[in-house]
């Protein structure tokens, strides 16, 4: 019989999946083996791959590079990354550059049930946080770093807040700008506005997003998301359009939101999907004193995304210091 691990609220199920007794999974793997994806014979052949793009051989090559930039010390951060309905998790507590395949996590997005749990490692807290930008967002990869950059940014904005009220000034709602580009019609802002008001979570979204403007680096960061809100392996991804087409360009604003950080990472779920629901363009946001988590289609997109945030993060500071505007308003 199947062994099972409770983690919170969820029954995480393990060995073989735990599922040959589960009829639904049985009845989803004879489709599986149907349509010819035969990787999910076992728990094993899911990280057994000869092709480098494969996520079991991407993620420890990925979290080794991230490792050397800085991004993932002291086994925080990491990446994950969505391979049809299966999710490919790095365990917690491990050292990021040392990671291998056989130390990976998959999750069946359909089932919500691990099928592979490799005992005595535990999966990421960054778990849940990856699960939402590949449901709501349709992403195939996640990205999570500790840089310095990023924290060091939350931290000015939240003195930039600091100020504004010693002053006596306040965060008006132009001040949230939904992210991506600032240019919300009156209707777009009205209708976000309520989704606000009605968003669990939206308490630890700070009101002002970091912003920042006419910088080259700014064309490698997308203009929309794509809206998925569901489980990605009913929705054919290629047909769903961006929020906003294309890329940002000098001239627009970058808007990423910011979140309150916890003592625990899996409680930042809440204001996570707040902040994606809030902030319909972005591809990432930042949790303060923290990090940030940054998504994209593919891991390439992603990667390419969070090399040009933290580049433009670490601009941002060094702009401060000259007393360089990061907007013109």
């Amino acid at each position: 019989m199947a062994e099972q691990a409770t983690r919170g609220s969820s029954t995480i199920n393990y060995k073989d999946g735990g599922m040959r007794d589960n009829k639904e999974y049985q009845t989803r793997l004879r489709q599986t083996l149907e349509a010819g994806e035969v990787e999910l014979l076992s728990p094993e052949m899911l990280i057994s791959s000869r092709d480098a793009e494969h996520p079991a051989n991407l993620i420890p090559s990925l979290c080794e590079a991230f490792y050397k930039l800085g991004w993932v010390t002291g086994t925080g951060g990491g990446i994950s990354i969505r391979k049809g309905a299966l999710a490919y998790f790095a365990p917690s507590g491990v050292q990021k550059e040392r990671i291998k395949p056989e130390d990976l996590f998959v999750l069946d997005l359909r089932l919500g049930t691990y099928l592979r749990y490799p005992l005595p490692l535990k999966p990421s807290q960054c778990t849940p946080l990856f699960h939402l930008s590949f449901m709501k967002r349709g992403a195939g990869a996640c990205i999570h770093t500790h840089s310095q950059w990023a924290v060091l940014v939350t931290l000015l904005v939240e003195q930039e807040l600091q100020q504004r009220t010693a002053k006596g000034g306040f965060a008006t709602w132009d001040d949230r700008s939904m992210g991506g580009i600032t240019d919300l019609t009156g209707a777009e802002r009205s209708l976000s506005k309520k989704r606000w008001d009605a968003t669990p979570g939206r308490d630890a979204v700070l009101h002002r997003p970091f912003r920042i403007s006419r910088l080259e680096q700014i064309k490698g960061i997308p203009a929309g998301q794509k809206h998925t809100d569901g489980y990605i392996d009913d929705v054919d991804l290629s047909k769903i359009e961006p929020s906003r087409p294309g890329y940002l360009s000098y001239y627009d604003t970058l808007a990423i939101p910011i979140i309150e950080n916890t003592a625990h990472e899996e409680d930042l779920s809440a204001s996570l999907a707040a902040a994606i629901e809030m902030y319909p363009h972005s591809s990432a946001v930042l949790v303060k004193r923290h990090g940030v988590y940054v998504w994209g289609e593919t891991w390439v997109k992603a990667k390419t995304v969070c090399e040009s945030l933290d580049y433009i993060f670490q601009l941002a500071i060094e702009m401060r210091k000259l007393n360089a505007p990061w907007t013109e308003d």
